[in-house]
């Protein structure tokens, strides 16, 4: 009698290996997956470093410790004086954002709908991307004056490109067999790019949100470093100059705690609740 194939050797009952059956996670494993936790121990350990490196150079002038910057958030809270230049900044931060993201989107959808419009964006996108907000400036205050308008300018021109370049990336990015749908459903105009492109487009165009969210809070604080000096008013970045001119560096340090708090809410309060509800929920993340 021939002797079995190796390769379709079949084990016995007897010899068969057992079937790894499921079993409960370990404490160390329920830890370690947890994505709040882990993101809690990094803060918790950037701010174990700050600490010591304060205290280690000894010299609050220039580095002061983790516990007088909370100290000065406090107070800065309690006077009203932080409350106060945070609103301002906010205030010029969301007019000038929802306005870079409407022309962001009327230049994104005329690019898509025709080809002279997609050679206009191409063309504005490679001169004025490059451009930085801040340079703008000067040239804000001679046209609109010493007034919220030069910083909502300069806030526009810091959104606009950013948004605009990931809307009209992720809309050519569009599959043909979705465009395709789209027309098999009577979809044209406005109803096609609502119905079909937006929806395949968004995580690209939250992209673009997350990233001109980021670029408008660089260029404020900048511009209202300059901006508080000429008009004696401002948000945030003026309330950082001065705490920086009286020497009040917990002060600064309170300042610029309060940007990263506000940037750490938006992304992880703000962003995430809307991955939620759309790319997630439609299936396009995991």
């Amino acid at each position: 009698m021939a002797e079995p194939r190796p390769e379709i050797l079949r084990r016995s009952g007897s010899e068969a290996v057992p079937a790894t059956l499921a079993r409960p996670l370990s404490l160390r494993e329920r830890l370690s997956g947890n994505e709040a936790l882990r993101k809690t121990l990094i803060v918790a350990a950037l701010v174990a470093i700050w600490q010591a490196y304060a205290v280690w150079t000894d010299n609050p002038l220039a580095f002061p410790t983790f516990t007088a910057t909370i100290a000065a958030f406090r107070d800065g809270l309690v006077d009203g004086a932080l409350v106060t230049q945070t609103l301002y900044s906010l205030r010029l931060l969301l007019q000038g954002y929802v306005a870079g993201i409407a022309l962001a989107v009327l230049l994104s959808v005329l690019a898509v709908r025709t080809r002279l419009g997609g050679d206009l964006l191409d063309t504005l996108t490679a001169m004025l991307s490059p451009l930085p907000a801040i340079a703008l400036l000067p040239l804000a205050l001679l046209w609109f004056g010493i007034g919220r308008a030069s910083l909502v300018f300069v806030l526009i021109h810091s959104v606009m490109w950013p948004v605009s370049l990931n809307m009209h990336s992720g809309f050519r990015g569009v599959s043909p067999t979705l465009r395709m749908v789209g027309a098999n459903y009577g979809l044209t105009g406005l109803s096609h790019v609502r119905l079909i492109l937006l929806p395949a487009a968004f995580p690209s165009i939250l992209a673009g949100l997350k990233i001109g969210w980021a670029f408008a809070w660089r260029t404020l604080i900048a511009a209202e470093l300059v901006f508080g000096v000429s008009s004696g008013q401002g948000g945030l970045g003026w309330y950082i100059f001065e705490s920086k001119n009286q020497l009040n560096i917990p002060e600064v340090f309170a300042g610029l705690l309060t940007i990263i708090l506000i940037g750490l809410a938006v992304e992880n309060v703000v962003f995430r609740f809307i991955e939620a509800r759309t790319v997630q929920r439609w299936g396009m993340q995991t």
